[in-house]
């Protein structure tokens, strides 16, 4: 089964590899999803490896362990850290997470332990964030929360509906858009790091318009996310692939949360 995806396209070989060296998804006698009986008495070839394949289930569980993670953690960082050190922690957790998420996302092989790191650091991250806003503007992360999992759900249901459909050409559109709204923010980080104002983080109408394009893309990128569930479990990529899956999910998650805490904050009061 092809898919469009280039990172599941090289998870699917790497599958394809784990097979052709005797790995295999099987059934109980024989079905998929289960290993299969063989005979071990003497005079009969011991059973090959076998390997579980990934199911929507997988990632459910996935999804919901990371979200979990990142939660204590963020929760954790939001008591532990002091005030005063709360910008570098912000920062560093930034960059760190960062720096695991291009790895996770480039790497050809599932690293479950890499996944639950990244969590761990986007919990300080989003921590650190909504504290930093919930000083200026109380209750602001329990809508900015509301908000992201409403916009999760609505999606859920229009891919389930077929409203949305991840084809070929929508997905090559998405990868493109994502890296050039990743170039865009990048850039921006940088002129403000010299303390040049593009305007588009000033709470400005461009501003808004930025923000409102960020969480646009942001939740059609659910979309790709459940694709990728879709393809894998298709494909029969191996069950620890489904924690690169549920890591899609968590990203687009976060990303999805700030931009919505930002627009929030536009529209606050001077109180």
């Amino acid at each position: 089964m092809k898919t469009s995806n280039p990172v599941l396209a090289r998870l699917g070989q790497a599958a394809e590899r784990e097979r052709s060296a005797g790995y295999a998804p099987t059934g109980p006698y024989g079905q998929p999803g289960y290993p299969q009986q063989y005979p071990t008495e003497a005079g009969y070839p011991a059973a090959p490896p076998t390997v579980n394949t990934m199911s929507i289930d997988d990632v459910v569980v996935k999804t919901v362990t990371l979200l979990g993670i990142l939660g204590i953690s963020a929760a954790a960082a939001w008591v532990l850290v002091p005030d005063a050190l709360l910008g570098a922690a912000w920062i560093g957790a930034a960059v760190v997470g960062l720096v695991l998420g291009l790895i996770i996302s480039f790497s050809r092989m599932a690293n479950p332990a890499l996944v639950v790191a990244y969590a761990v650091v986007e919990g300080v991250f989003v921590g650190m964030v909504s504290k930093f806003f919930e000083s200026l503007y109380d209750g602001i992360v329990v809508q900015a929360v509301t908000a992201t999992f409403g916009v999760f759900f609505v999606m859920a249901i229009l891919y389930k509906a077929k409203v949305i459909r991840a084809t070929p050409k929508f997905v090559k559109g998405m990868i493109a858009v994502m890296a050039g709204l990743f170039a865009v923010m990048l850039i921006n980080l940088v002129f403000a790091l010299f303390g040049v104002n593009t305007g588009l983080r000033d709470g400005s109408p461009l501003a808004i318009g930025f923000s409102l394009v960020c969480i646009v893309v942001a939740a059609l990128s659910f979309v790709l996310s459940f694709k990728e569930v879709e393809d894998g479990v298709r494909m029969g990529l191996p069950q620890r692939y489904s924690w690169v899956a549920a890591f899609g999910i968590l990203v687009s998650l976060v990303w999805l949360y700030i931009e919505i805490l930002r627009l929030l904050s536009y529209f606050q009061g001077d109180d």
